[in-house]
């Protein structure tokens, strides 16, 4: 990273679990905005299920118990309509890099806390919000305590053939919960991003910086496939990888600076042919860093070579426009476009969060193209830890904050509002720009539609939501995000 930057009753029975047994080390209670307030009437009869985030944290999440109907008689209100006919990109999830960081964290909670805790995050019942997309890094990311790979060798040793490959340091921590979180959802996908190849790879032997050498290309497409072999025999399926995580930026500790054009070529003679001879069809997907260069990604797909191989590119948002995902899509149709990470800087301001990251991310990327949307780290601790020395996140503020307690913070409203209503295998479907109301929908597989809308205004708005020539007129405060389900 460049800066790396919940209703029902079952709802509130899970959190107040999860505080509970946090409680059991220390008397710390987190905030009322923390959880999410039980509905306290009858629920009434609607048409369309409506949930709600203020940013002020008066709402969290919650499902309304208003009574949204639809009707033919129409009013002058401005109108998002919503049409099935219009179909656009499928959709494969929505979630956060599970760092090293974060799993080290959670998988140290109480086992009570840490089992409710990923229920929450990845089941898709009531209580949950259903997270269906994992980033993962291959050997550390700068939220890992330490820098590592999965084949160091002592100063002056290569080892060509990866023999002496490793995921050893991943079974204290990544591997145990990511096992957790499979027998929870056990079809969600994993990307797996590396920040660094082997320091004696690299033209500076170091973690920090430096460049593949061609001489290696090789040896690092084994090394990937090892890893993909290492995780299968966990029980653990890479969905896809990313070459390079941020491949223009070596100041993160670690990293590692590739340009297209290497990156074409180490594709093409080495990682494609050798997941082809290995039988691997996980996804390789490139680029994964800023929209402020898509010359990056369309150097790459413009490689006759390279191209087959290549299933999408990825990106961040820390420079550019969202935009650059459509002219990539637009530039290579056949190719799918994915958004792998953006960051929340601590302490953060959560009303501006939630609505320039449901805005920007949520809704914008979507609307661009992507098929995902990952928010960067899932948790850290009240003081951004863990992170590496030199050159790691000081302030990446997680969707959840693990200390004493546990507290939920923007990012995971943020994907929540997504993630548990948009399921894997629906479609983005046609829905009215509206500059204030910014807006994305989307139509599930068991035909359920569901628009997504913030309200960007400074001022609360009414508006209608029309479907199918019938329309229901709701509101939403200033700075709200709403989920709309029927």
């Amino acid at each position: 990273m460049n800066f790396k930057r919940l209703s029902s009753l079952a709802v509130a029975i899970v959190t107040i679990v999860l505080i509970s047994c946090a409680c059991k080390k220390s008397t710390k209670t987190p905030k009322a905005t923390d959880t999410v307030v039980p509905p306290t009437t009858t629920p009434v009869a609607s048409d369309v299920a409506f949930w709600l985030t203020k940013g002020d944290k008066t709402a969290l999440l919650e499902k309304q118990n208003v009574a949204l109907n639809f009707s033919a008689t129409h009013n002058g209100n401005t109108t998002i309509e919503v049409d099935d006919a219009q179909v656009y990109q499928g959709i494969d999830g929505f979630g956060y890099t599970l760092t090293g960081g974060s799993a080290t964290l959670i998988n140290n909670l109480p086992a009570t806390t840490r089992d409710a805790l990923l229920k929450e995050l990845f089941a898709t019942d009531e209580g949950s919000i259903g997270v269906s997309y994992l980033r993962i890094s291959i050997g550390a990311s700068d939220l890992s305590a330490n820098v590592f790979t999965y084949n160091e060798r002592p100063a002056g040793q290569t080892d060509v053939n990866q023999d002496n490959f490793s995921i050893a340091t991943e079974m204290t921590d990544l591997v145990p919960v990511l096992k957790k979180i499979l027998a929870i959802n056990p079809n969600i996908k994993i990307l797996g991003s590396p920040w660094t190849a082997p320091t004696w790879m690299k033209t500076n032997n170091a973690f920090k910086g430096g460049s593949l050498k061609p001489e290696y290309y090789q040896s690092y497409a084994t090394y990937f496939v090892k890893y993909i072999q290492a995780m299968k025999a966990q029980g653990i399926t890479i969905d896809a990888i990313t070459i390079q995580n941020e491949p223009l930026h070596p100041g993160n500790t670690p990293s590692m600076y590739m340009e297209a054009k290497d990156q074409a070529i180490f594709i093409k003679s080495a990682l494609g042919p050798a997941f082809k001879n290995a039988g691997i069809t996980t996804k390789i997907i490139v680029y994964d860093h800023n929209a402020d260069r898509p010359d990056y990604p369309l150097t790459i797909l413009a490689d006759a070579a390279a191209n087959p191989y290549v299933d999408g590119s990825a990106f961040h948002l820390y420079g550019g426009n969202i935009s650059a995902l459509s002219e990539v899509h637009n530039a290579y149709p056949d190719k799918h476009v994915y958004f792998t990470e953006q960051w929340v800087g601590g302490p953060g301001n959560f009303g501006n969060d939630l609505k320039w990251h449901v805005s920007t991310l949520i809704v914008g990327a979507t609307r661009n193209w992507s098929r995902n949307v990952l928010e960067w780290n899932l948790a850290a601790d009240p003081n951004y830890n863990p992170h590496t020395p030199d050159g790691g996140c000081t302030s990446c503020l997680g969707a959840l904050t693990i200390g004493s307690s546990v507290s939920r913070n923007v990012a995971y409203y943020i994907i929540g509002h997504a993630s548990k209503f948009v399921r894997p295998g629906s479609s983005r479907i046609g829905s009215t720009l509206n500059s204030t109301l910014t807006n994305v929908a989307f139509k599930n597989i068991d035909g359920k539609k569901v628009l997504i809308v913030c309200n960007n205004a400074n001022t609360e708005q009414t508006f209608n939501i029309k479907y199918n020539g019938k329309i229901v007129t709701t509101a939403l405060p200033a700075g709200a995000v709403g989920t709309y389900v029927w």
